[in-house]
């Protein structure tokens, strides 16, 4: 991807970023920057109640905003990252109340893409909602951005996401576990 670490200083002033995940087209910002978060939010007319979930560098990485996952948690986050499957853990505290809700917060540590390699290089937590507004259908190009989310972002990276189906949503504070949304990664109910 061309000037990778100029994308990486956009995020690390506070920036916001369009960019082709393994999915749809996602608005990638700064998790540990409240004002980046809230202009993702705006940009999108997110509703507060919609908690927004984070991309990760890696595996390691969940520690840095979540406490330590269930084992068998642990073990689909083994055998489906990288990749599509969105995992809700609870909250360490500290983060913005954008991308938690009930005290859990959703990550994932996404599949090779644009977004993954500027995950990888940014070494910390990114916003992982789709650039679209709130209620309209997400984009596999980023040159389908409406013209305000066009504007709003301070870049877009080129290219087209897979589409398809979102990530699979799993809640694993839960005993058993409880898939939430039905998506890309397939989960057995044996796993849960």
């Amino acid at each position: 991807m061309e000037d990778l670490e100029e994308l990486v200083e956009i995020l690390k002033r506070g920036g916001v970023i369009a960019c082709p995940t393994e999915t749809w087209v996602g608005l990638l910002a700064d998790a540990r920057n409240e004002q980046a978060i809230e202009r993702v939010a705006a940009l999108k007319g997110r509703p507060a109640d919609m908690p927004i979930a984070l991309l990760l560098p890696d595996r390691s990485a969940v520690a840095e905003v979540a406490f330590e996952p269930s084992p068998r948690a642990r073990a689909l986050m083994e055998a489906h990252w990288p990749g599509p499957l969105t995992i809700l853990l609870r909250a360490k505290p500290g983060l913005s109340p954008w991308l938690v809700r009930e005290g859990k917060v959703g990550v994932r540590v996404p599949g090779p893409s644009p977004a993954a390699e500027l995950t990888r290089a940014f070494g910390h937590a990114l916003t992982a909602t789709s650039a679209n507004l709130a209620g309209e259908p997400p984009l596999r190009n980023v040159s389908e951005l409406p013209p305000s989310l066009a504007r709003g972002v301070d870049a877009a990276v080129p290219g087209t996401s897979p589409g398809g189906a979102a990530s699979t949503l799993l809640d694993s504070t839960t005993t058993p576990m409880t898939i939430l949304r039905v998506g890309a990664a397939k989960i057995e109910p044996a796993a849960l």
